[in-house]
C-alpha cells in the first residue's frame, strides 16, 4: 500500500499541496487530473523523492520513501517518467534499455522487447533519431527495465499523435497486467486516460476535490465542473 498522509508540499512561500491524504493499493491504475498548477507533477515528485516535502509523510508498505535520494527510491522499486522524451539521444535503443537496468540485470530486455516490438526493431538505431512517440515508448522501457512495483508518469501523451496515444495506453495496459505494476498516471488526456485506469482521482489548488471509480468519472455528463 502505498500511503500518502497530510502531504504538504511548497515552493518557497507558495503552497502547491495542502494537506493532501491518499492511500493507493499495490497493483492499482490511478489517473491524476486537474488544471495546470494543481500540484498534479508536485504529488509525482514528492513520492519519487525530486520534492523534499513540508510536511505529511509518503510511506509504502509501512517503510517511509527516502527524501532527495531518488536513486534509492526507484530501488526501492518505484519508477518515475517525467514528461518529455527522456532517453540518452546519442546512444541506440538498447543501449539505452541496457544503461536503465544497470543496477538490476538485463533479463527483462526480451519482455521490454515483446511489450514494444518497435523498439526491437529499432534496437540499433539511435534514439534521438525516432518519433516523439518511439522515445515516449523507449522512456517506458526504461523505466520497466528498473524492475519497479510502481511506475509513475508525468503527462505520457503529450506532445502525441491520437493513435500513438491509444497504442502508449494500451502498453500501459499490458505492463500492468503482465508485470503486477501499480500505474500513477498524471495527464490532460482525461477521456483516454479513464479509459485505462479504475480510478480517478482530481486534484485542484493543491487538493483533492474527487476520489473515486474511473467509470463514475466516465459517466458524468458534467466532467469538467471538477477543474
Amino acid at each position: 500500500m502505498l500511503e500518502i498522509r497530510n502531504l504538504v508540499a511548497r515552493y518557497g512561500l507558495l503552497t502547491v499541496i495542502g494537506d493532501l491524504s491518499l492511500s493507493i493499493p499495490d497493483g492499482t491504475k490511478v489517473g491524476i487530473f486537474g488544471h495546470n498548477g494543481a500540484g498534479k507533477t508536485t504529488l509525482l515528485r514528492s513520492i519519487i523523492g525530486a520534492h523534499a516535502k513540508s510536511g505529511g509523510s509518503i510511506t509504502w508498505n509501512g517503510e517511509a520513501l527516502p527524501e532527495g535520494n531518488v536513486p534509492e527510491t526507484v530501488s526501492k522499486g518505484i519508477a518515475f517518467v517525467p514528461q518529455g522524451h527522456n532517453v540518452f539521444p546519442t546512444l541506440s535503443v538498447e543501449q539505452n534499455l541496457k544503461i536503465a537496468g544497470l543496477p538490476f540485470g538485463s533479463d527483462l530486455l526480451p519482455e521490454v522487447f515483446n511489450l514494444f516490438p518497435v523498439l526491437h526493431e529499432r534496437r540499433a538505431q539511435r534514439a534521438g533519431s525516432m518519433s516523439g512517440g518511439e522515445q515516449q515508448m523507449l522512456a517506458l522501457g526504461m523505466a520497466i527495465m528498473t524492475r519497479p512495483k510502481w511506475l509513475l508518469l508525468d503527462e505520457p501523451s503529450t506532445g502525441l499523435a491520437p493513435v500513438i496515444v491509444r497504442n502508449v495506453m494500451d502498453r500501459l495496459r499490458d505492463v500492468n497486467a503482465r508485470f503486477g505494476m501499480g500505474l500513477i498516471v498524471v495527464e490532460q488526456n482525461v477521456p483516454a486516460t479513464l479509459k485505462l485506469v479504475d480510478r480517478a482521482v482530481i486534484i485542484k489548488s493543491g487538493g483533492i476535490v474527487f476520489d473515486g471509480a474511473a467509470a463514475e468519472l466516465s459517466a458524468n455528463t458534467d466532467l469538467w465542473k471538477w477543474f
